[in-house]
């Protein structure tokens, strides 16, 4: 086949017991938890000492031979997790957050490293070992190169597209690693302040669809109940519709233009980063909740839209949490689609379609990511899936692919709550 390529594990206690790799140590007696240094490439204190694990096991594996290739550390970090994502090991303690020292500490599954105690390299050949260590040989190369090796000529737009317009909305300094490229993530483009969401707003009269309209603005969108409004303010003005446009109950139509007149200056809901924030420029009361396609009755609201001030309500990276779990078949399909009751209380005891009403906002590029891990993976399907971003191009990926870019994703959001700064 080639030179011999190590297995993770053992590899990786021979460097644990030599401990000659900055933070990479045990953390108890029994030699059953280590930890890895897990400092982000772009933070400003980073220095090459905390990533030299990552750079060890791609010089180890052959993905990196110094002097002849160009460093890349994202790709080392992304193949190292994922040939340690296996059942022998599992995530102890994520502290990778901690701003003093970042990092995670991991745990054997078995009572202690046993049969990695010795370093073990796969045979080079067919007849020179047991048919579960060749396997697993194969297992390790294909996580740790083949699926997440950088590609050398982008190609046709599809997985590896335009790498060098990513960025990310916190990098105001440049990385102290200046040979190494940013991420090819395509879904960090989900983070680019230019980069604009797609919203799919469709608005309901007691419980009837009256308006749908699929938009991306670089401002944000702001709901309104009349064409004749204040132009200066945030956001692109939706016009919901005059209910004599669908509804025969006179009684309604005089409640709902009363509703839409008290939108004033409209409900404004705008993307920063990786949160949703709205607010309500008018007299109108507006309670909101993400929840599922369909409301069901006793569904209490998240909260109440705040007036002439801004307040969260979607955060990115607990939905990108919630995926990763989803996509492991553990947990339920993370929640995407925002609801608004305008101008009455929340439909918590009786079904939502008697309010006069109501407004679902989808991101369709959060409807994609669900889409993409309830079929196992964009390669299942028919056609490549699109983000429905600005600037993006259609993605085709392993299932493999998607939950380690998922999972980089995650290293570059924060998780304060709700309305935190």
């Amino acid at each position: 086949m080639g030179t011999p390529k190590p297995r993770i594990l053992p590899w990786l206690v021979s460097q644990l017991d030599l401990g000659q790799l900055e933070g990479v140590a045990w953390v108890n007696e029994s030699r059953t938890r280590f930890r890895i240094p897990w400092k982000h490439g772009l933070r400003q204190d980073a220095q090459e000492e905390d990533f030299r694990i990552f750079q060890a096991w791609a010089e180890a594996t052959g993905a990196y031979v110094p002097g002849r290739d160009k460093p890349d550390l994202p790709t080392w970090k992304r193949n190292f997790r994922s040939a340690l994502n296996r059942k022998d090991v599992c995530l102890a303690e994520d502290r990778s957050k901690d701003p003093h020292d970042p990092h995670k500490i991991y745990e054997f599954v078995n009572s202690g490293v046993g049969d990695f105690s010795q370093p073990d390299y796969s045979p080079d050949t067919n007849g020179g070992g047991s048919t579960s260590d060749t396997q697993e040989n194969i297992l390790d190369e294909l996580l740790g190169n083949m699926v997440l090796a950088p590609l050398p000529d982008p190609g046709p737009p599809s997985l590896a597209v335009a790498p060098q317009h990513l960025q990310s909305p916190s990098l105001d300094s440049p990385t102290p690693f200046p040979n190494l490229e940013p991420s090819e993530n395509p879904l960090k483009r989900l983070l680019v302040p230019g980069e604009e969401w797609e919203f799919e707003v469709t608005a309901f009269y007691r419980g009837r669809q009256v308006f749908q309209q699929t938009i991306s603005c670089p401002e944000g969108l702001r709901l309104v109940g009349s064409e004749v409004g204040d132009r200066t303010l945030p956001g692109w003005p939706i016009t919901l519709p005059d209910p004599g446009m669908s509804l025969t109950d006179r009684g309604v139509m005089s409640y709902v233009r009363h509703v839409l007149s008290s939108l004033g200056g409209g409900l404004a809901l705008r993307r920063a980063g990786q949160r949703l924030w709205a607010q309500r420029l008018g007299h109108c009361h507006t309670y909101w909740a993400v929840s599922e396609e369909l409301l069901n009755s006793g569904h209490g609201p998240d909260g109440e839209v705040p007036k002439d001030k801004e307040g969260g309500v979607f955060d990115l990276g607990p939905f990108i949490v919630d995926l990763i779990t989803f996509t492991e078949g553990s947990g339920r399909s993370p929640r995407y689609a925002l609801w608004f009751c305008v101008g009455e209380s929340w439909p918590q005891d009786q079904p939502w379609t008697k309010r006069l009403v109501m407004v679902k906002v989808v991101p369709t590029c959060l409807r994609a990511l669900v889409e993409i891990a309830r079929v196992g993976g964009a390669s299942s399907l028919e056609n490549t899936v699109d983000l429905h971003i600005s600037n993006s191009h259609p993605l085709s990926l392993t299932s493999d692919q998607y939950k380690a870019y998922l999972q980089d994703l995650v290293e570059d959001m924060d998780f304060q709550g709700p309305g935190e700064t």
